[in-house]
């Protein structure tokens, strides 16, 4: 227990630029809190004691904000960065070496007494508030992107976003290899489809003033040239409506 202690509080130390000390990490971290109650809990819960393993559980929860069911299994250096409103399931298994932040869920879709929960290999990172759903396996290496909902199982070496999760990058991926933490650079695939058919209709905007040209029509380029898309203040429309929407793929709208 003393070795797995210092272990862990290591882990936190070499992961966080905010840990300060050692005794800081033991004082002031409720995931290695978390994290300590339940493996009391865990330990009686294989010794199939009642009730005890769930009211450590529970009071886990009440103290931390992280809850986590006696039954999960986790491996070495399971890191729960902030932790508040994690939610662990019964069937849970993470492996070494995995980092987690507030809000993730690890949940199960089933309501019998079966392997319903996921199964979370090495190395892996899961972002903010993220949910990963059922009886799936994420493979080695995977980074979650967050708010992402996973519901199928992710193959080795991929970077999921998105709802529901898409795979992104696989075997090489874009966000940066020296720093596996830097989750909040991963793509997004909801901008980038909206990229594509802004490019398209710039195209066929493009199309129709040549074809007007030709056909003599005069009121074409006026009737393009007029947005829908409000402005900054909800006033005058913009007319540009190309830098509109790239101010709404970059931070205004999504």
């Amino acid at each position: 227990m003393i070795f797995w202690l210092h272990e862990e509080v290591e882990n936190i130390l070499k992961k966080d630029p905010a840990a300060g000390s050692y005794i800081e990490v033991l004082l002031c971290y409720p995931g290695l809190h978390a994290l300590i109650l339940h493996k009391v809990a865990h330990a009686l819960y294989k010794a199939y004691i009642p009730f005890i393993p769930r009211f450590i559980s529970h009071v886990s929860r009440f103290f931390t904000g992280i809850e986590i069911h006696p039954g999960a299994r986790f491996g070495k250096r399971f890191f729960i960065d902030h932790g508040k409103g994690i939610v662990i399931g019964e069937t849970t298994e993470v492996g070494d070496d995995v980092v987690i932040y507030q809000g993730v869920t690890l949940g199960g879709t089933s309501t019998k007494k079966v392997k319903r929960h996921p199964t979370l290999g090495n190395n892996i990172v899961v972002g903010c508030g993220a949910k990963v759903l059922g009886n799936i396996t994420i493979g080695d290496n995977c980074q979650i992107g967050a708010n992402s909902v996973v519901i199928k199982d992710i193959p080795a070496n991929s970077t999921v976003v998105g709802i529901p999760a898409r795979i992104v990058a696989h075997e090489g991926r874009k966000v940066s290899e020296r720093d596996p933490l830097n989750h909040n650079l991963m793509p997004d695939p909801e901008a980038d489809a909206i990229n594509c058919l802004l490019v398209k209709i710039k195209e066929l905007e493009d199309s129709i003033r040549a074809l007007s040209k030709q056909t003599g029509c005069k009121e074409v380029d006026s009737i393009l040239d007029q947005s829908t898309l409000p402005s900054g203040n909800g006033s005058e429309p913009k007319k540009d409506t190309a830098k509109n929407l790239d101010d709404y793929i970059h931070g205004m709208g999504i």
